[in-house]
């Protein structure tokens, strides 16, 4: 039986709800935690339980080459202007990792994102580096489908 190989991690896409922004460089996944609650009563062993509390979804952090396409900082502008209700501008993110063959392996989806943060890109007329470009998404989920 053949080992299957881990996937890199320079092989991956974005799906963001009808965006057909191009190839990002670089995308951070944050951390997905679970505050533990600390409680005891006082007839119990002195063991404190530890129960389930609140989960937190940190925030996805895109980076990408500029272009002419403006449709990701538009995103960023309609809650810049205080669109409301923010549910009319939430939206699905699939990250898709792909194997060496270009086939997609494994899937994040992250729901109810939108863009908290919006950060240009430096300029330097010295420089030769791309121009790049980040996006922070605020989320209220990740989880695996794939």
């Amino acid at each position: 039986m053949t080992r299957p190989d881990p996937l890199r991690n320079f092989r991956f896409s974005l799906e963001i709800d009808g965006l057909s922004q191009a190839g990002f460089s670089e995308v951070t996944i944050g951390d997905l935690s679970n505050d533990p609650i600390e409680y005891r009563e006082g007839d119990e062993i002195p063991t404190v339980r530890k129960l389930n509390g609140l989960v937190k979804y940190a925030n996805i952090t895109c980076k990408w080459g500029i272009t002419d396409s403006m449709e990701l900082a538009d995103w960023h502008q309609e809650v810049a202007q205080g669109a409301t209700p923010l549910d009319d501008i939430r939206k699905t993110v699939v990250i898709h990792i792909r194997d060496e063959a270009g086939q997609d392996r494994a899937a994040f989806e992250i729901t109810r994102a939108w863009p908290c943060k919006y950060d240009p890109t430096d300029l330097n007329g010295t420089g030769n580096e791309v121009a790049i470009d980040t996006l922070e998404l605020c989320n209220e989920g990740i989880r695996r489908i794939a």
